[in-house]
């Protein structure tokens, strides 16, 4: 999920405060390196850039404030190659680099730190093109990051089928709905739609 004016399998070139804002495992000035978040379906990856810190109401109901889809684009990579990641999924791999579920479970807030904890992870691992986890907002799926300076050129590519989905557009709204009504959450319809005498589905 990312930005429609950027490529799907385009990397990240741009780092995240040492502190503040970004991203779980996000390069900063202290280890700059390009990176992409993925995840193995479209579901886990809308949670984990939607879902973040969406608050409830009593009867376990949310809706998605629309503009958190402006220019927004959902789009399927596959690998031309095999890649080589740490494993962060269970508590023995956590204990292995001295950590517990805290750093693939840690909110927003935390992320400064958990970044940091990256960086010291990629310099021990050289060999690592990634790390794996558990989604924090979709359970038991898993998500990805993948470091662009140990990836080789080409290592992804997009598919053509099927075709990248613009989210803020009626479509969009529309497989968002199919997507997270699970989860009970829901997506307003753009308002063209409306005007333009489209009625919401149920």
């Amino acid at each position: 999920m990312h930005q429609r004016r950027y490529a799907s399998d385009a990397f990240n070139p741009q780092g995240a405060n040492e502190h503040f804002g970004g991203g779980r495992f996000d390069s900063t000035r202290s280890d700059p390196y390009p990176f992409l978040y993925a995840a193995f379906t479209g579901t886990t990856a809308v949670a984990e850039v939607l879902l973040r810190g969406l608050p409830f109401d009593d009867r376990g109901a949310c809706i998605l404030p629309r503009k958190m889809l402006a220019g927004r684009r959902l789009s399927v990579v596959e690998l031309t190659g095999d890649v080589t990641l740490v494993a962060l999924l269970s508590a023995l791999d956590l204990a292995a680099v001295g950590q517990d579920e805290w750093l693939v479970q840690a909110e927003a807030a935390a992320y400064g730190q958990t970044r940091h904890w990256a960086h010291w992870l990629r310099h021990q691992a050289t060999w690592a093109q990634g790390f794996i986890w558990p989604s924090k907002r979709n359970l038991p799926e898993h998500a990805v990051v993948l470091f662009g300076d140990r990836c080789p050129p080409g290592l992804l590519q997009a598919t053509p089928d099927p075709l990248p989905e613009d989210l803020d557009t009626l479509k969009g709204a529309l497989l968002l709905r199919r997507l997270l009504a699970p989860y009970g959450v829901t997506v307003r319809l753009p308002q063209t739609s409306v005007l333009a005498g489209s009625a919401p589905p149920p």
